[in-house]
């Protein structure tokens, strides 16, 4: 199995589980957690909270699927390892790295129909295993060995209406509990399709994600639409060399040798071309 063909398995696999999240009305079906005494207690909005049942949810089907396709499926060894999970074909030993990314969109209304507007997400660091691609800190297994690193995003709408957080409810009252969040939208990227070229969060050392929903759905990212077949080759490029503000510091630079795609262009001194040789150059310095 190669890279395209595992997308394409996976691509096809999650078509269908947004009916495995919602009911018929589009609500979340989790409505919140039930103890031994059959006492249910509500959700919140709380985006951590939203994400992990999503994924405990999810990976029993995720584990089917590898078990159907000839793969194995890890979970990571521990809590901050990258990537969430690992497919190992069982055939070739071909590993493939699958990120889940969860975040909420809003809908506005306008004159020319809905306009969606997505939370920005976290890629993953770009400092660590990501720079020294043998390293095995943090992961579940060196960054090079991966024949792709892919993005299950699962977006949502926050409910307008939730439920009261103060009352506990019966399973017999379970119809009338509220659910927190609704109408999934899932999609499937390569990371470098839908990354953008500033961090995902203030100094930390995260890769931030494009914030339009519908080129982030499409893989249609900053680096796909500037650099076309040579976006992950660029992509690796920038955010292996991207340095924040307090590693300028530390290092005791000056200034860092760019902040964005146009200074990085600029301190590559490559030309935007339209031509088949577009930035065929770049790594030759």
């Amino acid at each position: 199995m190669d890279s395209n063909r595992f997308y394409d398995l996976l691509l096809a696999e999650i078509s269908s589980y947004k009916q495995h999240l919602e009911t018929d009305g589009e609500e979340w079906k989790v409505k919140g957690f039930i103890d031994v005494d059959k006492n249910i207690y509500t959700i919140s909005h709380d985006t951590k909270v939203v994400s992990k049942i999503i994924e405990i949810i999810l990976i029993p089907k995720l584990k089917l699927f590898a078990e159907r396709n000839g793969m194995e499926l890890e979970l990571p060894d521990a809590q901050n390892y990258y990537p969430d999970l690992t497919f190992k074909d069982k055939q070739n030993g071909s590993l493939y790295a699958v990120d889940f990314k969860t975040t909420y969109y809003e809908v506005t209304k306008k004159k020319s129909g809905e306009e969606k507007k997505i939370k920005g997400m976290t890629l993953g660091a770009f400092s660590g295993y990501f720079r020294d691609r043998n390293s095995t800190k943090n992961i579940q297994h060196p960054y090079h060995e991966y024949k792709s690193h892919l993005v299950l995003g699962i977006v949502y709408r926050q409910a307008d209406e939730t439920g009261d957080e103060f009352q506990v409810y019966n399973v017999d009252e379970l119809t009338h509990i509220k659910s927190v969040i609704k109408s999934f939208i899932f999609f499937l990227q390569p990371k470098y399709k839908i990354a953008s070229d500033h961090p995902g969060s203030g100094n930390t050392k995260n890769i931030g994600s494009i914030t339009d929903f519908e080129k982030m759905l499409n893989g249609q990212g900053l680096f796909v639409e500037k650099f076309g077949d040579k976006a992950e080759e660029v992509f690796d490029d920038y955010w292996i060399n991207y340095r924040t503000a307090g590693e300028v510091k530390q290092l005791d630079m000056e200034n860092p040798n760019y902040t964005d795609l146009d200074s990085y262009l600029a301190y590559k001194k490559i030309e935007l071309k339209t031509d088949t040789d577009l930035f065929g150059d770049l790594f030759k310095e």
